[in-house]
């Protein structure tokens, strides 16, 4: 069986050697900018697949084949895609459905195609594309699948999702997974966000999908400290959902952002700020650039003080030269050595030569919500 990877652009070799690691049993076949896939003779189940911890893997699934030169026209690739799902058995892959076959189980139809570049280079940024909707209509249409199944939607939990990979226009890989963790029920793997007129930086991005993949309880009123704020385009998406922002950077804020009435800027290293004061913050966020161990230096000064009682961390690691993506087994245990016991790590789409660490003392704050007040 072959298993597909989307990733960022230039991350193949890093999801390689995660691959090497955690499923030894499967063997690199093919490569392009974004796109991996390896073949494997174990039989991995979707649940399996997604159990995988990769830090690199944008999404994943099972691949079922790929159309090429020989397919040139909608009607032949929708023939050698309903061959080919037509050969393999899927009961109960789908939580709404008990047929015995894919394409009578499938929910959702995601179609996306590989980043061109780096996040945030000449302008792009990763999401929905009309050609990628465009072949998600087409498929669907040709695979005669019920007009109500949606393209590119978020799926729901339990969902099958037939997924097609606009690898490059005369390539497309066809293949499926099943929704259950956050980012696997987004087409692609991305959140599709766009720039508010507003935001001053692509930071901004960074933030909002960090917030949404760790599903952080944040709620309006809490103190979010960031270190690395300026200009503050990642403070904006704090403010946006109603915290109360405390900005540290030596560096100018932007005057917008200043004139926010829930925004303090402490123009100042944290390395340079009394503990104490940060004795108020619920939850901590860093992106400054600088070597991971310089923020998880920065970090650790403050949350091992005992005034302090952060409940969540989102750190942006940098990885300034390849072999730092070696140390995030380390990274990891260090701040498990702060009392965060629930650390998680992912490249998010909105990021460029980084990873998002979100870190949190249990998992139990993910759960809670705000109680009713008695009437």
């Amino acid at each position: 069986m072959f298993i597909y990877f989307a990733c960022q652009h230039g991350a193949e070799s890093f999801l390689k050697s995660e691959m090497e690691t955690v499923a030894p049993s499967a063997k690199f076949a093919f490569s392009r900018p974004g796109f991996v896939t390896f073949r494997t003779e174990d039989s991995f189940s979707p649940n399996a697949i997604n159990q995988l911890p990769l830090t690199f893997a944008r999404t994943r699934g099972i691949s079922v084949g790929r159309t090429g030169k020989e397919h040139a026209t909608d009607d032949a690739r929708a023939d050698y895609i309903l061959n080919t799902l037509a050969n393999i058995d899927a009961p109960m892959l789908s939580s709404t459905s008990q047929e015995s076959s894919i394409v009578t189980s499938i929910d959702q139809i995601h179609a996306w195609q590989r980043d061109p570049k780096i996040p945030g280079d000449d302008g792009f940024e990763p999401g929905r594309t009309e050609v990628a909707d465009a072949a998600g209509h087409m498929i669907r249409e040709r695979l005669q699948i019920d007009s109500k199944i949606g393209i590119n939607r978020i799926a729901k939990s339990g969902q099958l999702v037939l997924d097609c990979a606009l690898v490059e226009p005369d390539q497309w890989w066809f293949g499926y997974h099943v929704a259950e963790s956050t980012s696997s029920r987004w087409p692609g793997g991305v959140y599709s966000l766009r720039l508010p007129e507003h935001a001053v930086s692509r930071a901004y991005l960074k933030m909002e999908e960090s917030i949404r993949w760790s599903q952080l309880p944040l709620q309006a009123g809490d103190t979010c400290v960031e270190i690395g704020s300026s200009p503050g385009g990642s403070c904006q998406a704090l403010l946006d959902r109603g915290m109360n922002v405390i900005g540290i950077d030596p560096a100018q804020m932007h005057e917008s952002v200043l004139a926010h009435a829930n925004f303090t800027h402490w123009r100042a290293r944290a390395a340079d700020l009394k503990r104490s004061e940060f004795s108020e913050a619920k939850w901590l966020f860093s992106d400054s650039n600088v070597a991971p161990n310089y923020t998880l230096d920065s970090v650790e000064h403050i949350v091992e003080n005992r005034r302090v009682n952060v409940h969540g961390l989102v750190l942006t690691l940098k990885l300034m030269q390849p072999e730092l993506a070696e140390q995030i087994p380390t990274y990891i245990e260090r701040v498990k050595k702060w009392g965060y016991e629930y650390v998680r790590l992912r490249q998010l789409a909105f990021n460029r030569r980084e990873i998002c660490m979100v870190a949190m003392k249990s998992r139990s704050y993910r759960r809670r919500r705000p109680k009713k007040r008695a009437s």
